[in-house]
């Protein structure tokens, strides 16, 4: 295994967060992780050759993991709240009502997650244009609500905002390949995503490789957007 070890307090030394690079529900943990000032190991994996350790500690084969001594929590959204109970610097609102409409809010990010697996693997034109369409009312319905002042709920960074950071770096690489128009119109989002690539937790929370890996990872999807981005680069 190798391990990249991230700087943070000594007092979390035993938290071990099992990752793989590319993964944004990984992403969210390590953004909480270092707002909160924690210490842990990082243990990227290959998702496509799951080494045996892991598959005994992840019941769904997924990323992340987090290892807690000798128990392993996974489930992102339950790495979250585990995090939130456990540490300092709490990242969800203290009145019960705004903490619940942001816990929805984290699985409507999740939704938006599952709609750019959609965008990035949809096999033909008529698809794509389809995935394109949702993802754009999604992002309406996300305008409409956010206070981008400078976070998703004003001045406090939020779980909201850690589980976001990850959606919008997609579109680095996006709108590097075409103006598919999905986040036109968008002020709020627009400075609401300024904000995000600009938070250290957020930059951090990826290896500088990222990028590049992820075009390579489109490249392999032999899908429209892999057909768009050949295109672009030639």
């Amino acid at each position: 295994m190798h391990l990249h070890v991230i700087a943070g307090s000594a007092v979390a030394a035993s938290l071990k967060l099992i990752s793989h690079k590319l993964c944004p529900y990984v992403q969210r943990a390590v953004i909480a992780l270092t707002e909160k000032g924690v210490g842990f190991e990082r243990v990227d994996i290959d998702l496509a050759n799951k080494p045996d350790w892991f598959l005994a500690i992840s019941p769904l084969g997924k990323t992340p993991v987090l290892v807690v001594g000798e128990h392993a929590i996974f489930e992102s959204a339950v790495i979250l709240e585990y995090l939130e109970e456990t540490q300092d610097k709490p990242l969800h609102p203290a009145d019960p009502l705004s903490r619940a409409e942001h816990r929805a809010f984290i699985e409507f990010g999740s939704a938006v997650l599952n709609d750019i697996a959609g965008f990035y693997a949809a096999g033909d034109e008529t698809a794509f244009k389809a995935k394109t369409a949702q993802l754009e009312a999604r992002f309406a319905r996300l305008e409409s609500r956010v206070a981008a002042a400078p976070w998703f709920d004003g001045e406090k960074f939020s779980l909201v905002d850690a589980v976001f950071g990850p959606v919008f770096r997609y579109f680095d690489v996006f709108d590097g390949i075409a103006d598919f128009g999905i986040l036109a119109g968008k002020p709020k989002l627009a400075r609401w995503r300024k904000s995000l690539a600009a938070r250290p937790s957020v930059r951090s929370a990826v290896s500088a490789d990222y990028p590049a890996l992820l075009r390579d990872f489109l490249d392999r999807r032999r899908s429209w957007l892999s057909q768009l981005q050949a295109r672009a680069a030639a």
